[in-house]
């Protein structure tokens, strides 16, 4: 789930997984059963926690981690059935929601954010976060409606009609109930040590996803707590973010995003946990995987601008066709992303026509 309402679109991942077989004693075919994916986590005391969410990405992993003190990894929308499933989960690892001590926020996220001040409000725990996401936990939703506006003046600049923007704005002030804003009260920063009894996870900010993806390595058992910064199943949207601070150009999510993953891949791991979804065991191929799906989407892309000039919106109309207007600010979204990296090497340009909206032209290669 993107910030405010912007429900990821499913990209399947070119891998599929198919389910083994076995013969009974008969001799007749029948399905194995599959074993649990999470089982190397379990093992080394963090148990996966699946929580409902109403949005198109299903349902959101958030992690409790057996130590001291006890720590739970996200929380789920802010939802009494997101919060119903969380307290059973909490309850079958043989605990209660007022005994979890610390509460680790791995992005600013509404479907891993929503539930973080009301768990820390019950059971006292303190709030870890990295320290660019504290504006956007403690002044939610206040931060969430400046998101909007900038995603508003974006989509009408690159050429999505009014009345489509009206309408996808609507829905996303709507589903802002399930975020909530939560006080941070452990302030995170690259490269710190989040030291718990019997492990230390390593934190590592991996902006691209979100301008506040985080993720905590256990060096020492190779486990990656991921969230959104690597799916498996699908890809994470590096989701267009008003400028932070005194920066006024728009950010690069995806540039932005594809140094994050040179940085993930070049890790030492043997598990990852993500977000949503299965754990992933092979983290380089799988990276490796996104890095030539985002080639092969930029190439196609210059070939529609040299076709003729375009608009941004236009661009993912030719991809994506009604995709591109009920996702509007999602395909928007990957569509800029891959724009920049043609601007970034040359190959394309931007002009703003006489009616404010920009066009992108190719340019001539070497």
């Amino acid at each position: 789930m993107e910030p405010n309402g912007w429900v990821r679109v499913l990209l399947p991942s070119d891998d599929e997984i198919s389910r083994g077989t076995v013969r009974d004693v008969a001799g007749r075919e029948e399905e194995a059963e599959p074993a649990d994916p999470f089982a190397p986590a379990a093992e080394a005391g963090i148990h996966r926690i699946a929580i409902p969410t109403p949005f198109a990405v299903g349902r959101v992993n958030v992690y409790l981690i057996e130590d001291s003190p006890l720590t739970l990894v996200d929380a789920g929308p802010n939802s009494g059935t997101s919060l119903d499933e969380l307290e059973r989960g909490v309850a079958r690892l043989g605990h209660a929601l007022e005994d979890i001590e610390l509460v680790v926020i791995t992005h600013q996220h509404i479907d891993h954010l929503g539930l973080v001040g009301l768990v820390a409000r019950r059971s006292g725990a303190e709030v870890a976060a990295i320290d660019a996401a504290v504006s956007f936990v403690e002044s939610f939703p206040a931060d969430a409606q400046a998101d909007d506006d900038f995603a508003r003046a974006t989509m009408l600049r690159h050429g999505i009609p009014v009345d489509v923007v009206t309408a996808l704005i609507s829905v996303s002030s709507a589903f802002r109930a399930w975020g909530a804003r939560a006080d941070v009260t452990r302030v995170l920063h690259e490269g710190d040590e989040l030291a718990l009894r019997d492990r230390v996870l390593r934190v590592h900010h991996r902006p691209g996803h979100s301008p506040t993806d985080t993720v905590f390595h256990d060096e020492r058992r190779r486990i990656l707590l991921a969230a959104d910064h690597l799916l498996g199943h699908i890809s994470s949207n590096p989701l267009l973010t008003r400028p932070r601070g005194e920066a006024r150009d728009r950010p690069q999510a995806l540039v932005t995003y594809l140094e994050s993953l040179a940085k993930t891949r070049a890790m030492d791991l043997d598990l990852v946990l993500p977000g949503h979804g299965n754990p992933i065991t092979d983290h380089r191929a799988l990276i490796d995987q996104r890095f030539e799906m985002h080639r092969r989407r930029a190439a196609k892309i210059e070939r529609l601008i040299a076709e003729e000039p375009r608009t941004a919106y236009e661009v993912a109309q030719a991809l994506w066709g009604n995709v591109a207007v009920t996702q509007a600010y999602l395909t928007l979204s990957e569509v800029l992303g891959h724009l920049d990296l043609l601007l970034n090497d040359g190959r394309v340009r931007e002009r703003e026509g006489a009616d404010g909206v920009s066009v992108f032209e190719a340019l001539a290669g070497d």
